[in-house]
């Protein structure tokens, strides 16, 4: 069983709204005191998307600051990408990330590409 698994990628147009989700297994989940995304085009770095840590402090990365937000439903053990007003520069492979216990409250998380879990990815393309 893999750690965690994205789903709801897809194409849509400039403007356009997209939810990713990440759903993780109860002990990746239960584990994991920072989760997040980072994303990846072709030819580019990771870049780091957004995170929340289980106090629910959020960061975003300032390229997508005010268009994404991350939530948690810890019933599900299921992380969440919001992100509206998308633009063809979010275009990449999105993924999720957890770091399988190694924050703690109190100490500010690292940016998420660094985590010790990653999914597979999930595909967004925005077209103009």
């Amino acid at each position: 069983q893999l750690p965690l698994v994205e789903s709801g990628g897809g194409s849509v147009q400039t403007g356009g709204s997209l939810r990713l989700s990440c759903k993780a297994t109860e002990n990746t989940y239960r584990v994991s005191y920072c989760m997040g995304w980072f994303r990846q085009a072709p030819g580019e770095e990771r870049e780091g998307v957004g995170l929340i840590d289980n106090d629910d402090y959020t960061w975003f990365a300032d390229s997508v600051k005010g268009r994404f937000t991350i939530s948690k439903d810890n019933a599900k053990n299921t992380l969440y990408l919001e992100m509206t007003n998308l633009k063809p520069e979010d275009t990449a492979m999105y993924y999720c990330t957890a770091d399988g216990g190694s924050g703690r409250s109190g100490l500010a998380c690292p940016l998420p590409e660094s985590y010790a879990f990653r999914g597979q990815g999930t595909q967004v393309t925005v077209s103009s």
